[in-house]
């Protein structure tokens, strides 16, 4: 009973002690805001404002005044940095780095924001090295980060693998996918030296890490044609459905051409129909007709397209059925047909795009790693009108 008493008294000595100690820190912290430069907060406003410009002015009025002022120093280097004014950016990092009182965790900052400043001025070779000085300090996950983009860069492929299981080994999250990219890389460029062998071990380390993998499948089947198995590579090639159906419209003309080769003709048509009822697609109605116009006809390519035109009107189905139309139209209605055709192509040239959905840049050829962000299997294998009609 006694022991209960006791702990009943502690609590409102407890409780004093409390609003004693946040007294201390709020005067603390007030005699600290109070011994800040007006500067300070001018460079606060600014960069609240978006006016980076005044700001570096009123942080450079800090550093003067006070040129130990590690923090000051990061904050105007990485403004420099995000002006574009590269040089600078560096004096201040390398000035840091200079400081021999400096902390270990602030040098570290310093080496990392250096590097940063290396790759963004495209001084790959100096920005590996710096980021190489860091992989076993609390910027390693960063560093390793930074060495990956760079050997993208580079196009140093194997070099790419090893960084991306670095990065997964500490922590980092999974990269399989692009692990599976840097492979389908390596194969691309042995096939273009005819080195099929070491090219089919290569997609076969890329299914392993990405089994889902619609380029490692296709670039199967070229191997598969390059050694002169025809059928091997359709049995491959088909296998795309089963990875990603709207993918089978970038593997199409390859399909078509290979049921040629081996003299049926009809049967790939027939697949790639049933492709299109499963997955309306402007680049699958595209080799489809191209081959019921061979196969069948005029008149069998305008019924597909009309029937597509249906189920998923667009004008570059539009324009793929004035194309048909004019192929047989008569001599007195051919002049305004080809008229409205033109009209129509060169406004479905604007919307004959892929688009990447992480930043938006848009080509005209189908691409697995943006040109604009650097991101890998972010194109939708659609075209963007295509894209706007589902949405």
């Amino acid at each position: 009973m006694d022991f209960e008493l006791w702990w009943l008294l502690g609590i409102p000595v407890f409780f004093a002690l409390g609003w004693i100690a946040a007294r201390v820190d709020i005067a603390q912290l007030l005699a600290e805001s109070r011994s800040l430069p007006t500067s300070y907060f001018k460079g606060l406003n600014f960069l609240l404002n978006e006016q980076p410009d005044k700001a570096i002015d009123a942080f450079i009025e800090i550093v003067k005044l006070d040129p130990e002022t590690a923090d000051m120093h990061f904050a105007l280097g990485n403004l420099f940095r995000r002006r574009g004014e590269i040089e600078r950016a560096i004096r201040v990092h390398q000035n840091l780095l200079a400081r021999p009182d400096l902390p270990l965790e602030q040098q570290q900052h310093a080496q990392y924001e250096l590097g940063m400043d290396y790759l963004k001025a495209g001084l790959l070779d100096r920005a590996e090295e710096t980021f190489n000085l860091l992989l076993e300090s609390s910027y390693g996950v960063q560093a390793r980060r930074a060495l990956l983009e760079i050997f993208q860069r580079e196009k140093e492929w194997r070099r790419a693998i090893d960084a991306a299981r670095g990065l997964q080994e500490s922590g980092a999250g999974a990269r399989q996918k692009e692990i599976a990219q840097f492979y389908c890389e390596l194969a691309q460029d042995a096939l273009v030296h005819m080195q099929v062998a070491e090219a089919r071990e290569l997609l076969d380390e890329a299914l392993h890490a990405d089994r889902k993998n619609v380029r490692a499948t296709m670039l199967s089947g070229d191997v598969q044609l390059a050694q002169g198995d025809v059928e091997g590579a359709l049995k491959t090639w088909r296998r795309v459905e089963q990875q990603s159906v709207p993918h089978v419209a970038l593997v199409a003309a390859r399909l078509m051409d290979g049921y040629k080769r081996v003299g049926r003709a009809q049967e790939g048509v027939n697949l790639l129909r049933s492709y299109l009822a499963e997955a309306s697609s402007v680049d699958l109605i595209e080799v489809v007709f191209k081959a019921v116009i061979d196969l069948d006809g005029v008149e069998a390519a305008k019924d597909l397209v009309v029937q597509e035109l249906r189920r998923s009107p667009t004008l570059l189905g539009l324009d793929k059925l004035l194309e048909a139309r004019l192929m047989d139209a008569r001599a007195d209605i051919w002049e305004e047909l080809s008229m409205v055709k033109n009209l129509v192509h060169g406004y479905t040239q604007k919307l004959a795009r892929y688009q990447c959905s992480h930043c938006g840049f848009k080509a005209r050829q189908f691409y697995w790693q943006c040109p604009g962000c650097s991101r890998w299997e972010t194109y939708p294998p659609r075209r963007t009108e295509e894209l706007n009609v589902m949405n």
